[in-house]
């Protein structure tokens, strides 16, 4: 199966989880997802209190550099290990 289509069905599975998965995971994938699909983080770090935002806005900077195809296949990856952990 190409990259393109494993990455999709890794992101339909992730949401079939049966059981939540730890903030640093669900951080993780949002990252990965995000480097993925738009490639490196830009614009403006959020500011003030929404620290979600601001938490998901640094661990997308984190992957900064990352190239989306080794993305893709970290969030496959990451998803196959959280469908054995929670699923």
């Amino acid at each position: 199966m190409e990259l393109q289509q494993q990455f999709e069905s890794a992101v339909a599975r992730s949401k079939e989880l049966t059981r939540r998965p730890t903030n640093e995971e669900l951080l993780l994938l949002y990252a990965l997802f995000k480097q993925a699909t738009e490639g490196d983080v830009s614009g403006e770090r959020p500011g003030g209190f929404d620290f979600k935002a601001i938490a998901k806005y640094d661990a997308w900077e984190e992957l900064k550099g990352k190239s989306k195809e080794l993305a893709m296949q970290d969030y496959i990856q990451l998803v196959e290990k959280l469908h054995q952990q929670y699923a």
